[in-house]
């Protein structure tokens, strides 16, 4: 499986020359062959890539990871910063609403009911778009797909605001598209990007994820603009390891990138997914949902450059 998977990936980047479309059912999407050819965006952007199921001891300093040990040296690395709690949805759920909503499992079939980041950025006028690896297609409701696609790692797809709007849910899109979106400077502000079983790390190794990472992640850099932020984090860690009060869900690595982020700095404070949240909403200007509001919930600023958060991405 991991190797058909990143395969498909390289294929969809165009990072393949030579291969026909017949060795993969994904249409190719042609990047330049260097990232550093990617037209420089005027806007900034907020990304944020959720990966799955590790202790920040099982990825930092792990050698079979050194594109992304590599980014956390570079970048900021959050040495303190917990999971919500276990198992993985109850987290992607925080992640956009600042609680899980009731939501205890893995569920399918449930419902979150309540405001998200998405409520949010909408009724601000500014865009959105979560890239799902293996989705069949836009506003799909199915559990899972051949590709790896889980629906317990697309929160935006638990809310009905979202998956019964059609202008809603056309925004949760397969990875595939984000290559012509960079390619065409198309990116929206916010972006979520879940890789699928596979390359997430849920059904395979460190190394596969690094490798798929290693592969995306420079792309995604370059498309950041002037005042961006690429947020690199893991859903949950295998331990019960808390902090801030309502987080028990394990020390995960939090690595963030891009131009806004302090080069080399290390936070070593405590925070959580609530933190990450505060911080993406401050830097789009947004109020503090749940959670992420809660005065128990530390702040990332410090892993800024000189200027705070507030209204950071809506700055040209």
């Amino acid at each position: 499986m991991r190797r058909v998977t990143f395969f498909a990936m390289l294929l969809a980047l165009g990072l393949l020359a030579g291969c026909g479309s017949s060795a993969s059912p994904v249409e190719p999407l042609t990047l330049p062959d260097s990232p550093a050819k990617i037209s420089r965006s005027k806007r900034s952007h907020f990304v944020v890539i959720v990966l799955e199921n590790r202790e920040a001891s099982e990825v930092i300093g792990d050698r079979s990871m050194p594109y992304v040990n590599a980014l956390a040296r570079k970048g900021v690395l959050a040495t303190s910063y917990r999971a919500i709690t276990h198992p993985s949805l109850p987290n992607y759920i925080s992640l956009i609403a600042g609680d899980p909503l009731g939501i205890s499992s893995d569920c399918t079939e449930c419902e979150a009911h309540g405001t998200t980041l998405v409520d949010q950025l909408q009724a601000a006028h500014i865009g959105w778009r979560a890239y799902m690896e293996g989705l069949p297609s836009p506003c799909y409701t199915g559990a899972s797909s051949a590709g790896g696609y889980a629906k317990k790692h697309d929160p935006f797809m638990y809310f009905s605001q979202i998956a019964s709007s059609p202008a809603a849910c056309r925004n949760v899109v397969p990875l595939t598209e984000l290559a012509g979106d960079l390619r065409h400077d198309r990116l929206a502000p916010f972006v979520w990007i879940s890789p699928n079983l596979c390359d997430d790390g849920h059904d395979c190794s460190n190394e596969t994820v690094d490798h798929f990472l290693s592969h995306l992640v420079p792309y995604v850099l370059a498309g950041l603009g002037p005042h961006g932020v690429l947020a690199l984090v893991w859903d949950e860690g295998t331990s019960n390891s808390g902090c801030c009060s309502r987080a028990s869900g394990g020390r995960v690595p939090l690595i963030l990138a891009g131009p806004a982020v302090r080069p080399g700095y290390r936070l070593t404070s405590p925070a959580d997914h609530y933190s990450l949240l505060r911080l993406i909403e401050d830097s789009f200007g947004l109020a503090r949902l749940r959670g992420a509001g809660c005065g128990c919930t530390p702040s990332l600023d410090r892993a800024l450059r000189a200027g705070g958060t507030r209204r950071l991405l809506l700055r040209r």
